[in-house]
């Protein structure tokens, strides 16, 4: 388990599996080993009949800055991509407990498209949606190009996929990707109280209404499935190395 993913059984009862994000001095840029531990995570709360909700945090001024570029040039550089991002979103896909995240500043790619199968997504009004697919001559990942038009509509998931738009957290709590805009200093008492109020429920009877009013999984895994493979062929495309090449020379 790497450290760049803290877990801890949270809440007053123990009840909450919060998985959280800790790499800050890389903008919390998800690596593979932090994909497999979070699906590992994720699997063990499923599994452990004390946990009732799951809830994903990142870091004070960032959520997550999306893959790490330095893996995407390995793949685009000939390199093997592994299987652990598709393992974790398919874990993401088919939890049976509630998710609750919080997100404050940056929420990028992955970071973004994560708080689609959350259940309540709390963010600062600064906070920053940003899916820059296209603009590195990618596509959407993780069933967002299913899950997004069904929850906002053609245009805006339009201008957040593909256009590849920031929305502020004002902005997604408008186009209805996140439930609900709280301050800095509020979003985590927040994220906690509704994590605590759902753990508080009969846990069967929420699951069920979850389930009723979720959409189903098997779809979005199929989707998710198109997307990887589509988005596997464009990560080896001479013009996502390109793409990648001129991101990095910028960060320099």
């Amino acid at each position: 388990m790497t450290d760049h993913i803290l877990t801890e059984r949270a809440g007053e009862t123990g009840a909450i599996n919060l998985i959280r994000f800790n790499r800050p001095e890389k903008k919390n840029a998800i690596t593979r080993a932090m994909y497999s531990a979070m699906a590992k995570a994720l699997i063990e709360g499923e599994r452990d009949e004390s946990v009732r909700v799951h809830v994903m945090l990142g870091t004070p001024g960032v959520f997550t800055s999306g893959n790490d570029m330095q893996d995407f040039m390995a793949v685009a550089m000939g390199g093997s991509g592994g299987t652990e991002v598709f393992d974790f979103l398919g874990c993401l896909a088919s939890t049976e407990k509630p998710i609750v995240s919080g997100v404050d500043g940056l929420a990028m790619g992955i970071g973004t498209t994560i708080h689609m199968h959350c259940d309540m997504t709390f963010a600062t009004p600064d906070s920053r949606f940003h899916t820059p697919f296209t603009d590195l001559a990618l596509v959407p990942e993780a069933g967002s190009s299913l899950l997004a038009p069904t929850a906002m509509g053609h245009q805006k998931a339009f201008a957040l996929l593909a256009a590849g738009i920031p929305f502020s957290g004002e902005d997604a709590e408008r186009a209805g990707l996140i439930y609900k805009t709280v301050s800095a200093a509020e979003l985590e008492p927040a994220v906690f109280a509704a994590a605590e109020h759902l753990a508080a429920k009969p846990p069967k009877a929420l699951a069920i209404s979850r389930r009723l009013v979720k959409q189903d999984s098997a779809p979005v895994i199929a989707r998710m499935r198109e997307e990887a493979e589509l988005f596997s062929n464009q990560l080896k495309s001479a013009e996502a190395l390109a793409a990648f090449q001129a991101f990095m020379a910028r960060k320099k």
